[in-house]
């Protein structure tokens, strides 16, 4: 079992976020951070079994901003 898993969480550039596990094959998207969230439980509640489930979940948010000089 793993203490922990990370999604690297990202703007998507047709709206919305995608979120990508580190060192894992999982997905996910949504709408809102709140689905994404949501989504992300999910996901790795089917990736997976029971015992195998990572105690903690973490986000890591990357937002890109263009600055005009």
């Amino acid at each position: 079992m793993s203490a922990e898993i990370i999604f690297v969480v990202e703007e998507a550039a047709e709206g919305g976020y995608e979120a990508k596990a580190l060192g894992h094959s999982i997905f996910t998207q949504g709408e809102t951070l709140e689905e994404v969230r949501e989504a992300v439980k999910d996901a790795v509640r089917c990736h997976f079994e029971d015992d195998q489930l990572p105690r903690i979940i973490r986000l890591h948010l990357v937002k890109d901003e263009l600055l005009a000089v």
